[in-house]
């Protein structure tokens, strides 16, 4: 038999065999897997693939390979209904991020988080200020679920002297403007404002701060206000 027809033939059962799988796993939206069922479908596609052009790997046995990563993984989402044990193992379970409006770092650094990222979530759901979340969880396929605080603003004294230029620019990066980040300050973002450490250090004394250390993050929001987060609440 000619290669190319034998590569056609191959490639073909392979199509059938992985188009029926796709059947049988269900209409699940890409967003919706998780990273192991992420893994599944790399792994199968991968197997496909091979089959179909390599001449050296039996056709049989790759029809058999196919077959284990399909099945192992719809036994395990049987199980997943039957048990939320097991479901908890499997899947793992949603982690609380942001609490009561302050981040629990601890979380964070469990889920392999950083700030950056928690803000790239974040400002996918068009928040841009830390201070308007009142409750975050990081869902087990990646999505961040925000709750809203009901009133946006944080009504906190604001005993800080801050030029109508730098809110100006504050505004037109909302929610950019993080001046410390994990316990040290960024002194880029100073510097695009027009400010100095000198002025954080003091404004975070007016605040009772005295160890930069303590801070995990502290943001200028458009208003004036210093957005201060600190590492004690580690719940």
């Amino acid at each position: 038999m000619p290669e190319y027809l034998l590569i056609f033939i191959r490639s073909f059962l392979s199509f059938v065999v992985l188009f029926a799988m796709t059947r049988l796993v269900g209409k699940r939206q890409i967003a919706q897997l998780s990273f192991f069922d992420y893994v599944v479908g790399i792994s199968i596609g991968s197997i496909a693939a091979s089959v179909s052009v390599d001449p050296n790997i039996k056709l049989i046995n790759g029809m058999v390979g196919l077959l284990v990563w399909a099945v192992l993984p719809m036994t395990i989402f049987y199980f997943n209904l039957k048990s939320y044990k097991f479901r908890g193992i499997s899947n793992g379970s949603p982690s609380v991020v942001i609490k009561d409006g302050r981040i629990l770092e601890r979380n964070l650094k469990k889920e392999r988080i950083s700030v950056d990222e928690l803000m790239l979530l974040l400002r996918k759901k068009n928040i841009f200020k830390l201070a308007d979340v009142e409750f975050a969880i990081l869902e087990t396929n990646g999505e961040l679920s925000v709750m809203r605080k009901p009133n946006s603003q944080v009504e906190e004294e604001d005993s800080r002297t801050v030029t109508s230029k730098i809110l100006e620019m504050v505004k037109q990066e909302e929610g950019l403007q993080i001046v410390v980040k994990n316990g040290d300050v960024v002194d880029e973002t100073l510097e695009r404002l027009g400010l100095d450490r000198q002025w954080l250090l003091e404004e975070l004394k007016k605040r009772g701060v005295h160890d930069i250390k303590g801070v995990f993050l502290a943001q200028l929001q458009e208003d004036g206000q210093l957005y201060i987060d600190f590492y004690e609440d580690q719940q």
